[in-house]
């Protein structure tokens, strides 16, 4: 069953991992979204691992997105935090001694949601990552109360994962409104079966399945519903 992403709005997107293709599957979803004739923005509020370029920190992912968002929005509101060090995000603000809030976080989120019809926020790694003293990803979900879509990144151990962080969403009475399976390998052993066992065992509906490939006419094929 593939959702339909015509009735999907806001939404924060969680992984079951760090480096299994959040950033890729929120550009995904902003491409389609694009594409459907709806305006729509990314959100990444936090990004670890900045270089400096013309004297501002900027983040690759927070580039990423902000290339595939809708025009009239600029890069420090898609990524307001952007942390030097490639580590967690918690861990790199103390380094910078900086103090990460919840309400700050929500601010951006509130000043550029009116602005576009279809808005994804991005996480941080997997749903419990730290991001200050007193909270998390998770607390940063449920703060927001937007539908949870999650990407799972396709590899050996991903159905344990996927399925231990459908628990963590679901316990927050937060809405999972459906997940995307990014392939991380061409070669993956028994692929299918792992999606197959995917869709059988998470209670939500599969929004697509992203192919081993970066262009965004590949990624709109894989995710686009049919009209």
């Amino acid at each position: 069953m593939q959702s339909n992403l015509i009735t999907l709005e806001h939404c924060f997107l969680t992984g079951t991992d760090t480096e299994i293709g959040k950033t890729h599957s929120a550009c995904a979803l902003l491409h389609t979204w694009r594409s459907l004739g709806f305006s729509a923005a990314g959100y990444k509020p936090i990004a670890a691992g900045g270089i400096w370029q013309n004297g501002t920190l900027v983040n690759d992912d927070a580039q990423r997105i902000h290339a595939a968002c809708s025009p009239g929005i600029r890069i420090e509101e898609v990524n307001p935090i952007c942390l030097k060090a490639a580590i967690a995000p918690h861990a790199a603000a103390k380094d910078e001694n900086r103090s990460l809030r919840l309400e700050p976080i929500l601010a951006g989120y509130r000043a550029i949601a009116p602005r576009f019809e279809r808005i994804v926020v991005e996480g941080v790694g997997g749903f419990r990552v730290p991001l200050g003293a007193d909270f998390d990803s998770a607390d940063l979900a449920v703060a927001l109360g937007l539908p949870v879509v999650l990407v799972v990144g396709l590899r050996l151990g991903c159905i344990n994962h996927a399925l231990l962080t459908v628990e963590a969403i679901l316990a927050r009475k937060l809405t999972l409104a459906g997940w995307i399976g990014n392939t991380l390998s061409p070669t993956m052993p028994r692929q299918a079966d792992t999606i197959d066992s995917l869709h059988q065992l998470i209670p939500a509906p599969c929004l697509g399945i992203l192919p081993w490939s970066l262009a965004p006419a590949d990624a709109i094929a894989a995710l686009k519903p049919s009209i």
